[in-house]
């Protein structure tokens, strides 16, 4: 979450963007994501604009229109916990000169401050991830999306994994044996 990449993956060219990164974290990790955002949508002043206000008060005010704040008040918390790193990726105290508050909350309300209160507080969510990152894997190793059948397997292995310490090597061993991944590509008779 605080790779360079993922960090410029999820900024604009010229700023960060709390919006991208908590959308990011929330589809990417968390398996989340929120809904669509309504069409026409005005963007968030930049320019002289930019220098009045802090990203967080200007997303504030964003905020205040009801439309936005549906999806709004999932990512940007989110998103703030990781405002010490500028659009690079380079640690940073100060965006302009505005002092960077990295503090935020869950879609649940679990509070956090700074990236490493993000990532204690991401932990706290395993389960989430950990499902994710079961689906992610099985998408990958079937070639196609899951189906309702591929469900139980799923929950299955999600037990498994939490029962033998949540190891790489049960969630693989689990795909690989599963029956969705043995019969892929057979046609049934």
């Amino acid at each position: 979450m605080t790779q360079g990449s993922v960090l410029t993956l999820s900024s604009y060219a010229t700023r960060t963007s709390p919006v991208l990164r908590g959308r990011w974290v929330l589809e990417n990790l968390l398996g989340t994501p929120p809904p669509p955002a309504p069409p026409d949508i005005p963007a968030l002043p930049e320019g002289v604009a930019a220098t009045t206000a802090s990203l967080r008060k200007r997303l504030e005010q964003h905020r205040a229109n009801p439309n936005c704040a549906v999806c709004h008040d999932q990512m940007d918390p989110i998103g703030f916990g990781l405002e010490n790193y500028d659009a690079g990726g380079a640690w940073r105290d100060k965006d302009g000169e505005f002092v960077v508050d990295a503090s935020g909350t869950f879609p649940g309300g679990a509070a956090f401050a700074g990236p490493e209160g993000l990532r204690k507080e991401m932990a706290a969510q395993s389960g989430l991830f950990v499902r994710n990152l079961t689906e992610k894997l099985f998408t990958y190793a079937l070639g196609r999306g899951l189906e309702r059948g591929d469900r139980g397997a799923v929950d299955g292995l999600v037990r498994r994994l939490e029962a033998e310490g949540y190891r790489m090597s049960v969630l693989l061993d689990g795909i690989v044996m599963s029956q969705a991944f043995q019969m892929r590509g057979k046609n049934a008779d």
